[in-house]
């Protein structure tokens, strides 16, 4: 039996390229190397694509990768069967792909842009496909998809960030007359809670709208809602299957990047302590919203279970959640009897499948 070729992209031009380096630092220390052959591609900040000539998987995270000898700048190609080329000189290496793994998030990585390439390509690839990407990383096409899918979610409004320049104080009369504080701010495309704010007062409403906006042009202003953080991942293509239910305790006023990735106050509970009434409840909303943005592959969706009385809130959606030795994705399928490297073979094994 031959070896699948596989290449593994990660970093990219997008706020969340850190967080990227991280996920494929262990995806690439938890794939299997004996049962494929492995091509690691690492696109810059500044958009340059390198395969990455070294072993040693560590050097991702603090961007050393960037300057190893080996290394050879790189491309995909979107003309069907040339696959992975990489450059040496005057020459051009062509290395046939089999399926792509893109460790990539937020911009220019989870929203149907590479999706389009690899499409484009022809290559099969983890994650769900163009449209489904698209919708699920813009918040508000997403909230109007779980409103016509009838799933409960937090009150919400749109806000453009064009209109702050001209009217931010009837934008924050708008927003006052429809919530309470506190309300959250959310730039509408982003993931890893960047540019993520709560604000209590007007003032910081005023300076939440403003630093979202750096972020994208859309923002979305939410309802606050008072309950646990549960999180589930899903997976499957015709038929997905959802994991047992997670939970995080931010140990700071809510999960935001830094207690994400860089401080050590979160805590995650798997299970979640939730009735498991409830848990069932919050498996089959996240498999629902799954397959109404048209998911396939995996996704992680992110619910609240209010405390006063277990009622289930769906947060948001995320097409390629975070795959690093922390994140909750592969630990709520390992907890569900999935290890890491099995997980992996399941996903690379669902995109050569949906291809098919």
């Amino acid at each position: 039996m031959k070896k699948l070729s596989v290449c593994i992209l990660f970093g990219g031009v997008s706020p969340e390229h850190e967080v990227s380096l991280r996920s494929a630092e262990s995806v690439l220390n938890n794939i299997d190397h004996e049962k494929y052959h492995v091509f690691p591609v690492g696109i810059t900040k500044e958009g340059e694509w390198i395969l990455y000539g070294g072993k040693d998987y560590s050097l991702l995270p603090s961007g050393a990768w960037k300057n190893f000898p080996g290394n050879r700048r790189a491309a995909i190609s979107p003309v069907r069967g040339q696959g992975l080329l990489s450059f040496e000189g005057d020459c051009v290496v062509w290395e046939r792909i089999d399926v792509v793994f893109p460790v990539l998030h937020g911009e220019n990585g989870e929203d149907g842009a590479m999706q389009g390439l690899l499409k484009l390509a022809g290559i099969p690839y983890v994650g769900p496909h163009v449209a489904a990407s698209a919708v699920a990383m813009d918040k508000t096409l997403t909230k109007l998809v779980a409103d016509q899918a009838k799933v409960t979610q937090a009150a919400w409004q749109l806000v453009r960030s064009t209109e702050l320049e001209t009217r931010m104080d009837a934008v924050l009369d708008s927003l006052e007359d429809r919530f309470d504080y506190p309300m959250f701010v959310k730039p509408a495309g982003t993931g890893s809670s960047v540019g993520v704010s709560k604000a209590v007062d007007r003032e910081a409403l005023r300076k939440a709208l403003t630093e979202a906006g750096k972020f994208d042009e859309k923002i979305l202003v939410e309802e606050f809602i008072r309950g646990r953080e549960i999180e589930v991942a899903v997976m499957g293509n015709e038929n997905p299957v959802a994991s047992v239910c997670g939970e995080i305790d931010s140990g700071a006023d809510f999960y935001d990047y830094d207690a994400k990735y860089i401080t050590d106050t979160s805590v995650a509970y798997i299970p979640a302590r939730i009735p498991e009434e409830v848990g069932e409840q919050v498996r089959e909303a996240a498999v629902k919203i799954y397959k109404a943005i048209g998911c396939q592959g995996l996704s992680r969706v992110d619910f609240f279970v209010t405390y006063e009385d277990n009622r289930v809130v769906f947060n948001e959606i995320n097409t390629l959640p975070g795959f690093t030795s922390i994140s909750m994705y592969p630990k709520l399928f390992a907890a569900s009897g999935i290890p890491y490297s099995q997980l992996i073979d399941q996903l690379l094994n669902l995109a050569l499948e949906a291809k098919a």
